[in-house]
């Protein structure tokens, strides 16, 4: 696929994999509306990129109604989306002692609410036209529930699932829907981990994988090869071992959401 004056919305934009993302699309020549939650950012995202086809918005993807009002700006603006690539993530941890719900919401508002937000405002026009394409960007950290990361792990476990059911769905319609699911890449979210993170990466390696998969239309963009093989065995333990490989004594963290 060319990319050259293809209509992108880029969710996550102002910092980690969004914000590198954002600058090698500009190279490839794409109309950008660049999307994020911090506008100090994205002004500076803006000032860094040289491009007369840009725009920048301010929004909160986890509530729908800015979803609702942005997106349609955004196609006012450049007249329709080529693709949207649906990047918006946090992290976190959570210890036992402060399990709750309103942690569990903010990142499932982030991580899966958001795409589907999204998604419902590009399918009537993507499949009228029948045209269009969807990248979501998910996570190997699907596999499995591990200890202390279970709303993360639930949350890119759901996004996975529904990026692949809208996948069979829409493929009469021509929309190509894409899930990318990256290991540990080195961006201002994973700074602030505090548990060893193998095989990690950098940012703009992992953003032109990203890329070259959405140039190539692959149906799924999983990367590193390491951690791929890892998360394939991890997937296939039985049960007792996983719990005993698992639940090895993990220090006793603060539960937080973490942020880009």
């Amino acid at each position: 696929m060319d990319l050259k004056n293809k209509a992108v919305l880029l969710t996550g934009a102002s910092s980690g994999i969004g914000y590198s993302l954002a600058h090698h699309l500009a190279k490839e020549g794409c109309k950008l509306a660049l999307i994020a939650r911090r506008q100090n950012l994205l002004n500076k995202l803006s000032g860094d990129i040289s491009s007369d086809n840009l725009v920048t918005f301010q929004c909160d993807v986890g509530k729908r109604e800015q979803v609702n009002e942005i997106f349609g700006k955004v196609r006012d603006h450049f007249g329709k989306i080529d693709i949207a690539i649906l990047n918006a993530g946090v992290s976190g941890r959570t210890a036992l002692k402060s399990y709750n719900g309103n942690q569990a919401k903010e990142i499932f508002d982030t991580n899966s609410l958001s795409i589907v937000y999204a998604i419902e405002q590009l399918l009537p026009d993507f499949m009228e036209r029948k045209d269009g394409m969807i990248v979501g960007i998910s996570s190997l950290a699907d596999v499995r529930g591990f200890p202390k990361s279970g709303f993360y792990n639930a949350s890119k476990a759901a996004a996975t699932i529904l990026l692949e059911s809208l996948r069979i769905e829409l493929k009469p319609f021509n929309v190509k829907v894409i899930t990318v699911k990256p290991g540990f890449v080195r961006t201002p979210m994973t700074d602030k981990n505090e548990f060893h993170m193998p095989f990690m990466i950098d940012v703009d390696n992992a953003s032109e994988i990203i890329l070259a998969g959405i140039k190539n239309e692959k149906r799924v963009i999983e990367f590193p090869l390491p951690t791929v093989l890892a998360t394939k065995l991890i997937k296939i333990l039985p049960n007792f071992l996983f719990d005993k490989l698992a639940g090895r004594k993990l220090p006793d963290r603060k539960d937080k959401v973490i942020t880009g």
